[in-house]
């Protein structure tokens, strides 16, 4: 099988190398590495993603989740947005989760939480998700990976992900409100061909 961004042990020597990226609205030095998703730089997507979500301000008091944080661009621009708040950075793939550590103490960032899928404590819900999910493991794997942490949304909380139309953001959108008949789904904004669909769980 040919190896992914989400293979949770990446073959190929661990290179870091420095990138620069605007994160919680200032340019910050980076660190990235093969392996991972979007090693060069700020993928579209999640840049789409950072310009629409609105602030945490606006959410209810909790953590905010990152499912699938790559090398922690969502984490760290919400833990520098937030640094009252807990996030937790989540990833099946061992270099993103050594990178998103790597970049949050470069950052002085002590609210960030790096974690596996099954480190996090499983009575803890979230005030926020964001997400770039991994859209390209299949629709059954994606589907099983919202239906684990959507229902973990507070009242009042919500969930952003941003999705590539031609990937599925319509059908996506379309299985979330069926699927979770608590959440109220609507489409956040769009931007390049990117939809971000809110998810929010009613108060």
């Amino acid at each position: 099988m040919t190896e992914h961004y989400f293979s949770e042990a990446p073959a190929g020597d661990y290179r870091p190398r420095e990138i620069e990226a605007v994160l919680g609205g200032s340019p910050h030095a980076v660190l990235t590495a093969g392996g991972v998703f979007s090693p060069d730089r700020l993928d579209r997507g999640t840049e789409v993603l950072l310009r629409t979500v609105p602030g945490l301000e606006e959410a209810p008091e909790g953590a905010v989740l990152d499912i699938g944080c790559g090398w922690g661009p969502i984490a760290l621009d919400a833990a520098i947005e937030a640094p009252g708040r807990e996030v937790w950075a989540v990833d099946v793939n061992a270099r993103s989760r050594e990178l998103t550590r790597e970049n949050a103490a470069r950052l002085g960032l002590g609210n960030v939480r790096v974690a596996a899928p099954d480190e996090v404590p499983s009575g803890l819900g979230f005030a926020e998700i964001r997400s770039n999910p991994p859209i390209r493991v299949g629709k059954e794997v994606l589907h099983g990976i919202l239906a684990a942490w959507l229902p973990r949304l507070l009242p009042g909380g919500a969930a952003y992900l941003v999705v590539a139309k031609h990937l599925g953001a319509d059908s996506l959108q379309r299985w979330i409100a069926a699927e979770f008949v608590g959440l109220e789904v609507s489409r956040a904004g769009r931007d390049k061909g990117f939809h971000v669909i809110e998810a929010r769980a009613r108060a």
